[in-house]
This record gives C-alpha cells, sequence and structure tokens, in this order.
C-alpha cells in the first residue's frame, strides 16, 4: 500500500516537473523570439526585417555549431579517460590465446639465451629393454590359465607364499 502511494506521488511530481518545463520553454521562446507584425510593412521594410532574420539565424547556427563542436570534444575526452581509468584498475578484456607447441631446445634457448647449446636427447636416459626379456614374458603370458587354476584355492595360496619365501 505505502509503495503503491510512492509511486503515484513520484508519478504527481514528475507531471508537475514536465509542466514547469513547458512553461519555462514557452516563456524563454516568447522572450527570444516575439511575433512580427508585419501588416503595414512596405516592400522595403519587409526586406530590412528578413535579412536582419537572416543574420540573427546565422548568428545561432554558428553557437549552434560551435557547442557541438565543444560536446562531440568534451565526450571525446570523457571516453579517452574512461579508457584510461579502466586500463589503470586492470579491468580490460584479455584477448584469448592460442596454443603454440614450442620443442625443449627451443623454451630453454628462450629461457637461457645463447648460452644453450646443447640439443636435448629426451631418448638418452630411457631404459633399454632386450628382446629376450619380452619373448619370456609372452610366454608366460600365454598359459595364465593353467596358472590360474593351479593358483586357485587355498592350495594355490599356500605355493604363491611358499614361492616368495624360497626367492
Amino acid at each position: 500500500m505505502l509503495k503503491s502511494l510512492m509511486v503515484a506521488r513520484a508519478q504527481e511530481e514528475l507531471e508537475q516537473e514536465m509542466e514547469e518545463k513547458e512553461e519555462q520553454k514557452e516563456k524563454y521562446l516568447d522572450e527570444k523570439s516575439p511575433a512580427v507584425q508585419i501588416s503595414g510593412m512596405s516592400l522595403d521594410e519587409l526586406q530590412t526585417l528578413c535579412e536582419e532574420l537572416h543574420a540573427k539565424i546565422d548568428v545561432v547556427d554558428e553557437e549552434r555549431y560551435d557547442i557541438e563542436a565543444k560536446v562531440s570534444h568534451n565526450s571525446r575526452e570523457i571516453k579517452d579517460l574512461n579508457i584510461k581509468v579502466l586500463d589503470l584498475r586492470g579491468k580490460f578484456k584479455r584477448p584469448s590465446l592460442r596454443r603454440v607447441r614450442v620443442s625443449a631446445d627451443a623454451i630453454l634457448r628462450s629461457l637461457l639465451g645463447s648460452k644453450h647449446k646443447v640439443s636435448l636427447d629426451l631418448r638418452a636416459n630411457l631404459k633399454s629393454v632386450k628382446k629376450e626379456d619380452t619373448e619370456k614374458k609372452t610366454a608366460e603370458v600365454s598359459d595364465w590359465r593353467k596358472n590360474v587354476e593351479a593358483m586357485s584355492g587355498m592350495e594355490g595360496r599356500m605355493k604363491m607364499f611358499n614361492a616368495g619365501q624360497t626367492q
């Protein structure tokens, strides 16, 4: 109820302000441009009146142009200052970064500069595996069913325990 009364009161005040602005506008226009009495004027007087009106129009156009130029200059200045403020705050939009594949040599060169002359061989430190080891593993893997059946139950677990102790 209170909220609706406040809204109604605000609307009434807005309407009053609008009416006051219209009245002020009419008063200003009456002061600046009074009604022209052209009845009973000769042709020469009408021509001089037109010339005076044209001169006044030119002055008003010049003032309007100057004011527009000032407004556009000020708006550009405000925009530049807003950009500077955003830059100082650090709240500018960061561009999305693309993934770039760089080799280890290039990374070391960029970090160490000219000091890095040796190329990295990443495979040099890997353990070498003999072919004989792989063949034994495949032979053991092939008979896994037999091993599972032999090791099933308590007897199989006992065999595994005993085999672990002997080694």
